[in-house]
């Protein structure tokens, strides 16, 4: 009884409640699940409004995999941007060059970046702060500058054209409207949230939020610390390049300025605005600041404004976040608790660790 008392008084809200109630979080995901499917009879399958929604879903997932290395690992990635460019040239190739369906060259890609993830991982993650997220950075430049370079294989500064479009059982995807890519980028969010959130409650998760709350505790508790932190950039190397993959074949096109450090920051802004290790927090936050993007994106050129001003207001965000909301707007506990400077023997609910994940 003194559990529940304890439990009833900390719900503050209704999403607290249904994260402690069963019956209450599986009626709430057949719900979402419902409109999300659907959404495009909804919106009266409008073309334009299905491609924001496709691309803020995008920029969601490349989220979750950022929050693989940052939320849970502790680790500051700035080049993220980097490993979703990797994948779109990949699929793109294959599929153009190679022939390859989508269905195919979708697992080749991911699993080629994650390759990518270990070999950048091996021999910079013994580097720590500022120093990794210099590596990382530069790491990202180094793609940039390559793909748009390397004319013969990336195409250049013209792009990669007349990448071919996925077909599914002589079905060819369109853009007019965008229906069948929604339920594609729905079907590869449903996965992600499923392996990242299986992957947080695992042996392997519970091992890189060791090493986040204390390196030098968890290495003396026997865990593999590079060991790990490399199995956690190859996890999300491999989110970025289906991500990529995904770019490629919706758009039929790839630029190599598509995937510049904006990007990155992007992504970055949306993994520290909903939540560091947070998976509702960093869904929340994507679903926010993504579609925020594309609002600004119309609102600034009917005002005639520098594109890139919209990322003036980014980083007015951020700041915000940081000073006023430093664990984000669904905070994953065990960062709150390291933010706030507080101890575990304070935690008020037996099972608060896992509440927001």
């Amino acid at each position: 009884m003194k559990v529940l008392n304890k439990i009833n008084n900390n719900l503050k809200s209704p999403m607290d409640f249904i994260y402690y109630n069963k019956k209450a979080k599986i009626i709430f995901g057949f719900g979402v699940l419902a409109f999300l499917l659907l959404l495009p009879m909804i919106i009266n399958y409008n073309s334009r409004w299905l491609e924001v929604i496709c691309i803020v879903t995008l920029f969601t997932i490349s989220a979750l995999g950022l929050n693989v290395v940052q939320g849970f690992c502790g680790l500051l990635h700035l080049g993220y941007a980097g490993f979703m460019s990797i994948g779109a040239y990949t699929a793109a190739i294959l599929m153009r060059n190679c022939g390859m369906s989508f269905w195919i060259a979708l697992p080749i890609t991911i699993l080629h970046c994650g390759l990518w993830g270990v070999i950048l991982g091996a021999p910079t993650l013994r580097l720590t702060g500022d120093y990794f997220a210099i590596v990382t950075l530069g790491f990202a430049e180094l793609v940039f500058l390559i793909s748009r370079n390397w004319t013969s294989v990336t195409g250049g500064a013209s792009g990669f054209h007349n990448v071919p479009r996925p077909h599914l059982f002589n079905y060819e995807f369109t853009r007019v409207p965008p229906t069948a890519y929604w339920y594609l980028i729905l079907t590869i969010l449903a996965i992600t949230i499923y392996v990242v959130t299986r992957l947080s409650k695992s042996r392997l998760g519970r091992a890189w939020f060791a090493i986040r709350e204390d390196e030098i505790a968890a290495k003396t508790c026997g865990i593999n610390i590079m060991y790990y932190k490399t199995l956690s950039f190859a996890v999300s190397a491999g989110i970025a390049g289906g991500c990529g993959a995904f770019w490629s074949a919706f758009y039929n096109y790839v630029n190599w300025s598509n995937f510049n450090f904006m990007m990155s920051a992007l992504i970055l802004c949306i993994v520290v605005l909903g939540g560091m290790g947070s998976i509702t927090g960093v869904i929340l936050g994507g679903v926010l600041l993504a579609s925020l993007n594309e609002v600004l994106r119309e609102a600034i050129y009917k005002l005639n404004l520098p594109p890139d001003s919209r990322f003036l207001i980014y980083g007015a965000l951020l700041v915000f976040a940081v000073r006023f909301k430093p664990e984000g707007l669904i905070p994953n506990i065990g960062v709150s608790r390291e933010l706030k400077h507080i101890k575990p023997a304070e935690d008020h609910l037996p099972h608060e660790e896992m509440l927001h994940r």
